[in-house]
């Protein structure tokens, strides 16, 4: 197995499936139920079609872009995914590495399998801390004030995940971490191991134990007062909800179906942002993950409103197959692809996107104020 001899991003996931155990696999694999959602996060790009503009100078093209201010190689960040060291023995200081050498934007996951400290001290710019709220709020705003004390610029709160979905490989393969593998930014508070759960997932039980249920729109204002951040919540697929994160003075909102991983038969990420870039017209910053696979996506997201995205599964699937180098090969490969993308879509940058570059089957839903 050759990495530099990969093409295209499956060849990365079929090779992640022969490096990782049947545990991990699945757990990055599934999604929530039947799946419904999770295989449309991936469809629903197929379905878009690309309205390329001709005689265009597109001799150079400018793939780079800012979110939140902060410059980026191109519209895209690592996704905050939990456990890496599953997938490869250097886990998310692999990972963190490879955005660095990418230029590339890493979202740091509240339960990594390395610690934010170790993260941030490989270097990724930007890097981002993505957190769930425990019950123990105390315990919360540590994790926020050691994200700033590391040089992370901005907080991403995952609010579509109360508990966790039920996602049936995991159920049946028992899920836990491995031997010596621990949530590595709670093992200080004695919070970074799972109880062994009965006939189910450890995780979900863990889920369940500590992260707060209860959290609403109110306490995202306690959280906007003990920060400084730049605050985006992540897992919007209502344009009201949207709407809310405005009025509550947050600074981006990621429109998220968790990978299809909570809640099935929700809808693609991709087909709820264009009524939520409607309806925040600019204000804040919009992004959007869930089934990003190819240069092409990234384009799609554009047009259709959002800033950047955030990508996922495929790092996992490159770093599985290489480590470090797997990752950078990942990246390099949408680069390029991205890069082809805005030439033969006529245009040369990505701010050069706009609404006219991706019809669907129903255009009327896609752009709802027209062209």
């Amino acid at each position: 197995m050759n990495i530099e001899d990969f093409v295209e991003i499956g060849d990365f996931e079929r090779a992640s499936e022969v490096a990782m155990t049947t545990m991990a696999r699945d757990y990055y694999a599934g999604g929530a139920a039947e799946e419904i959602t999770l295989r449309g996060n991936v469809s629903a790009f197929q379905r878009l079609q690309l309205f390329p503009r001709m005689l265009v100078d597109v001799s150079h093209v400018h793939p780079e872009t800012t979110v939140l201010g902060q410059s980026l190689s191109m519209p895209l960040l690592i996704a905050p995914t939990a456990f890496h060291r599953m997938a490869h023995p250097e886990g998310e200081l692999a990972t963190a590495r490879a955005a660095k050498a990418s230029g590339i934007g890493m979202v740091a996951s509240s339960i990594a399998t390395c610690s934010l400290e170790e993260i941030a001290s490989c270097g990724p710019e930007p890097r981002w801390f993505q957190l769930y709220v425990y019950r123990d709020r105390a315990l919360s705003a540590e994790m926020v004030a050691r994200a700033e004390a590391n040089g992370y610029s901005a907080l991403v709160l995952t609010v579509d995940a109360p508990r966790f979905g039920r996602r049936y490989a995991d159920t049946r393969n028992h899920f836990t971490l491995p031997e010596g593998m621990t949530l590595a930014n709670f093992s200080r508070e004695g919070l970074g191991s799972m109880r062994k759960a009965k006939g189910g997932s450890s995780l979900n039980a863990y889920v369940a134990d500590q992260f707060d249920a209860s959290l609403t729109w109110n306490d995202v204002e306690w959280l906007r007062g003990i920060t400084k951040f730049p605050i985006l919540v992540k897992g919007i697929l209502r344009a009201d909800d949207a709407k809310l994160a405005l009025e509550h003075g947050l600074d981006g909102v990621v429109v998220s179906n968790h990978g299809g991983r909570q809640l099935d038969g929700v809808p693609p990420s991709i087909d709820a942002l264009p009524a939520i870039a409607d309806a925040l017209q600019g204000k804040i910053e919009v992004l959007m993950d869930g089934g990003v696979r190819r240069g092409t996506d990234i384009l799609k997201a554009l047009s259709l409103g959002a800033k950047a995205v955030l990508m996922g599964r495929p790092i996992l699937w490159g770093l599985a197959s290489g480590g470090e180098k797997g990752v950078c090969k990942v990246l390099s490969l949408l680069r390029e692809e991205y890069d082809l993308a805005l030439m033969l879509a006529g245009c040369p940058s990505s701010t050069s996107v706009d609404s006219t570059i991706v019809r669907g089957p129903s255009d009327e839903d896609l752009h709802p104020t027209g062209w």
